[in-house]
């Protein structure tokens, strides 16, 4: 199934791609967040062909929510008044942190990561989801 994992955030969201076989999530694009944001998500799923999405939900380490995870739900919420597509929320605690600290490892350019790293962290989102949906099949045998 061929997923969608976003990364929404107050300035840009992070979209991220899995191949139909759940093999590979890869960074897709940046978003910026606001008006048009919806629509342009609605655009890359129509493009990308895309069958499920996953909704980082930043949730804080006790579990409650904060401003993050109501806009985690705000978008879901208009996503499904525009697609008829599973939605499902993950938890997405540390990606933004884990995708900066391996870019900056990887030696890139303090703007040139701006431009990507929510991206990457969607696919971190997406890639921990894809082992969350594998793990499930395997117990489910």
């Amino acid at each position: 199934m061929k997923i969608l994992a976003l990364d929404v955030g107050k300035k840009r969201i992070g979209a991220a791609i899995c191949d139909r076989l759940e093999i590979a999530a890869n960074p897709h694009s940046v978003i910026k967040a606001g008006k048009t944001a919806v629509d342009e998500v609605v655009k890359l799923i129509e493009i990308e062909e895309v069958e499920g999405i996953v909704i980082g939900m930043p949730t804080s380490f006790d579990g409650s929510e904060g401003e993050s995870c109501q806009r985690s739900r705000y978008f879901k919420n208009e996503l499904e008044k525009r697609v008829s597509l599973p939605i499902e929320f993950y938890d997405e605690r540390f990606t933004s942190k884990i995708a900066e600290t391996s870019l900056i490892d990887s030696g890139m350019r303090r703007e040139n990561r701006k431009k990507i790293i929510d991206a990457v962290a969607a696919s971190l989102i997406l890639r921990s989801y894809l082992d969350y949906r594998s793990n499930k099949k395997l117990k489910q045998e």
